[in-house]
């Protein structure tokens, strides 16, 4: 076992003298001493704004910050390596999935630390080693039941790391007796072990930043990367963050996190995933406020087109890359008819996407990449982005992101099996270490779960309607959960972690109070 320095405790694991050295570890707790605090600050603000939101209250745009949405700035300027951004790949940090996707010929691959990524021990540590690897080039891997062997081509994706959110801990590790922040746990290691190598080989520490939720979380994040690279001596704006804006609240301060980051700032992402259920989320208690059937919530509904034209735009304005949302779908080698059927869907919304003004887009397979690209090829040509479309033309008011309207949504006895169904298979999947599980021809991560399980405290709360006139209720619930639990095999229950699953998403449901996130709880059920 790695020696551990003062004030700092972690679980033991095989691969901890390489990743948790001594001085690795003394950079861990400088983090965590000098920033978490304002951390567990920013965490009760939020809890605040709920409180509002929840006694009727809405959003707008920052009054405070109108100098900067009217100023004239822009970001730093953006490296070499990542200003052809057209098609990218995301996925966890397993060493298969980091190969295969770092030779997909996408431009960017983004190793997933959150969403994707189930943060048992053995995964957080496992995948910084990955990390570790991949940056040197020598990541590999021997199937020897398969007689393959696995590793990078000539020419390989950018790679761009997402931490863990704010909210989410890091228990395994302690500093002062207190678990760690994982968003700080996972920046520190992979920017400590990594960082002086990148800039060597003429890249860079980039990373992408989850669920933000205010300029002031994105001030926090600006002021870790200042502290850290100077910490290093790594030159100042070296790190380069590319924000998803998949807060109902994020949306509405987009310039100023692009501020609050300029000098280290690459663009947005539109998060359509955990947008949906951010918004969901936020206005849980408004009984006005009742989504019909997820596959309703489309990108072209107007409170969800009218967030990306936004996004477009202040991308563009600031000089900075707007990435579109993910394409989820797994092809089925087994029935043609799905795939070309999905194909087609991915095409038109990765054409809808080029022609808003994207930059780049997201796919969840190796096998999307050449439909979103040659999407985009149409778009940008030769050109690595299409900044200079600055979308003049786009004018949204605080009132049309909020305006949740879907026009002919309903609630289906089918859609709410489908909540049911995915919300159990993916936290079976999560609690036995996988996070991005293939289920029903869709790569589901923990943005889709967390849809699943809000849309189903949401209808039985607020009493909703079937398409039949059926009232939502726990009762209906219960007997849909049972149906669906022995449509899983062996009885439902006997398989992998199902009945932990199953029981978790009743509390979820069945509580009066509503969960800000599942992987909270979960996590507590992890090893």
């Amino acid at each position: 076992m790695a020696d551990t320095v003062e004030g700092v405790s972690f679980q033991p694991h095989p691969d901890a003298e390489r990743v948790l050295t001594p001085e690795a570890q003394g950079f861990l707790a400088k983090l965590h001493r000098t920033f978490n605090a304002r951390r567990g600050e920013l965490l009760a603000a939020r809890e605040e704004r709920q409180k509002k939101i929840d006694a009727g209250g809405t959003l707008s745009f920052p009054p405070e910050t109108a100098s900067v949405r009217s100023g004239d700035w822009k970001v730093a300027p953006i490296p070499a390596d990542l200003q052809d951004r057209r098609v990218e790949i995301t996925g966890p940090c397993d060493r298969k999935m980091m190969i295969n996707a770092l030779n997909s010929g996408a431009k960017v691959f983004m190793a997933d630390c959150e969403d994707a990524q189930s943060p048992s021990w053995a995964n957080q540590v496992n995948g910084q080693v990955n990390l570790m690897d991949a940056v040197r080039r020598t990541i590999s891997l021997v199937d020897a039941a398969r007689g393959k062997t696995y590793e990078l081509s000539p020419t390989t994706a950018t790679l761009l790391v997402r931490p863990r959110g704010w909210h989410l801990p890091e228990r395994h590790f302690t500093v002062d007796g207190q678990p760690m922040s994982g968003s700080l746990f996972d920046f520190g290691l992979y920017f400590f072990h990594n960082a002086a190598e990148l800039i060597s080989r003429g890249s860079g520490p980039y990373f992408y930043l989850a669920k933000l939720e205010s300029y002031l979380e994105a001030r926090l994040w600006n002021d870790v990367f200042v502290f850290a690279q100077n910490e290093l001596r790594v030159p100042h704006g070296s790190v380069k963050a590319t924000v998803l804006i998949e807060t109902i609240h994020g949306s509405h301060q987009m310039e100023e996190i692009l501020y609050e980051l300029r000098d280290h700032m690459a663009g947005l992402n539109a998060g359509r995933w955990d947008y949906i259920f951010s918004c969901i989320k936020t206005f849980r208690h408004h009984d006005q406020v009742v989504f019909p059937d997820r596959s309703q919530v489309t990108m072209t509904v107007p409170f969800m087109y009218k967030y990306t034209e936004l996004l477009v735009q202040s991308c563009h304005k600031r000089g900075a890359h707007a990435i579109g949302g993910m394409a989820a779908f797994i092809p089925n080698r087994r029935d043609p008819a799905v795939t070309q059927n999905a194909l087609a869907k991915v095409r038109e919304d990765k054409k809808r996407e080029a022609g808003q003004g994207f930059d780049g887009t997201w796919v969840a397979h190796p096998d999307l990449v050449p439909v979103a690209q040659e999407e985009f090829d149409k778009a940008l040509g030769i050109q690595p982005h299409q900044k200079d479309k600055l979308r003049k033309d786009v004018s949204v008011t605080a009132p049309e992101l909020t305006d949740f309207t879907v026009s002919g949504g309903t609630i289906t006895e089918a859609g709410v099996r489908l909540n049911i169904n995915v919300g159990i298979q993916y936290v079976n999947a999560w609690l036995q270490g996988n996070g991005a599980a293939a289920i029903n021809n869709l790569m589901e991560d923990a943005a889709t779960s967390e849809i699943s399980r809000a849309q189903i405290w949401q209808w039985i709360h607020h009493r909703a309607k079937l398409d039949d006139g059926r009232t939502v209720t726990l009762e209906l619930y219960r007997t849909l959960r049972d149906e669906e639990l022995a449509k899983l095999g062996s009885g439902g229950a006997d398989t992998g972690r199902v009945k932990e699953a199953a029981g978790l998403m009743d509390s979820l449901v069945e509580s009066d109070d509503f969960a800000v996130f599942l992987t909270l709880p979960a996590y507590e059920l992890l090893d």
